[in-house]
């Protein structure tokens, strides 16, 4: 339990540099309160005692603005940045070494019973208010960008922005599976604005045709009147 806790703490101080001391995240980060108490919660589920382990889950959703269902399974080395507003469903399971910022949720989609929440892979970063819907995969080394809704399965090693999620491939090239933290979700592709981009370079090219068009004509024009005089 002891050494659990030390990674809990470890994930803090590694994607945190507000982290002054031991004392400041166990006594100020409510995302680790959350994850510790979902820890408790989670074995009282599994032993099927719902009711007491619902009753923890809202009284940590009280305390931490954190609702993390007490079914979800997590992963070791979460990190859930400020965290208010972060649901997380029942069904859910996330892996080793995620970052979860503020407003995320992963939730489901329907009524329907068994499996209808997201598995999230190993070293993935869901940025702020980003939702992830449904019963799919994301995998390994995945960013999310902030305000993204994803309704459909990633593959690894992938950057997914915008509403709905659309994937980029990070230049083509995979992570290195040594994992380091990349909290750098202020920096992603955008393809709306590529795809504008694009548009404005076509209608440019295809302006400068038309000049060039319009220059032949007139210049044909006059070698004619001149001929005809």
């Amino acid at each position: 339990m002891f050494g659990r806790i030390k990674k809990e703490i470890n994930a803090v101080f590694e994607r945190d540099p507000a982290a002054k001391g031991v004392i400041e995240v166990l006594l100020c980060y409510p995302g680790l309160h959350a994850i510790l108490l979902h820890r408790v919660a989670h074995k009282l589920y599994q032993k099927k005692f719902y009711v007491v382990a619902r009753f923890l889950s809202q009284f940590s959703r009280f305390l931490t603005g954190i609702e993390i269902h007490p079914g979800a399974k997590i992963g070791e080395g979460l990190f859930i940045d400020h965290g208010s507003g972060v649901v997380i469903g029942e069904t859910a399971e996330v892996g080793d070494n995620v970052t979860i910022y503020q407003g995320v949720t992963l939730g489901g989609t329907g009524k329907e019973k068994g499996k209808r929440h997201p598995t999230i892979g190993n070293n993935v970063v869901i940025s702020s208010g980003a939702k992830v819907l449904g019963s799919f995969t994301v995998g390994d080394n995945v960013k999310i960008g902030a305000g993204s809704v994803v309704l459909k399965s990633v593959p690894s090693d992938c950057t997914v922005v915008g509403v709905p999620g659309r994937i980029v491939i990070r230049d083509g090239q995979k992570i290195d599976s040594a994992y380091v933290p990349d909290l750098r979700h202020d920096q992603l592709p955008d393809p709306i604005a590529d795809m504008l981009s694009q548009m404005q370079d076509q209608i440019a090219s295809m302006e400068r045709k038309m000049r060039e068009l319009e220059q032949q004509y007139c210049q044909r024009r006059e070698k004619a009147e001149g001929a005809e005089g």
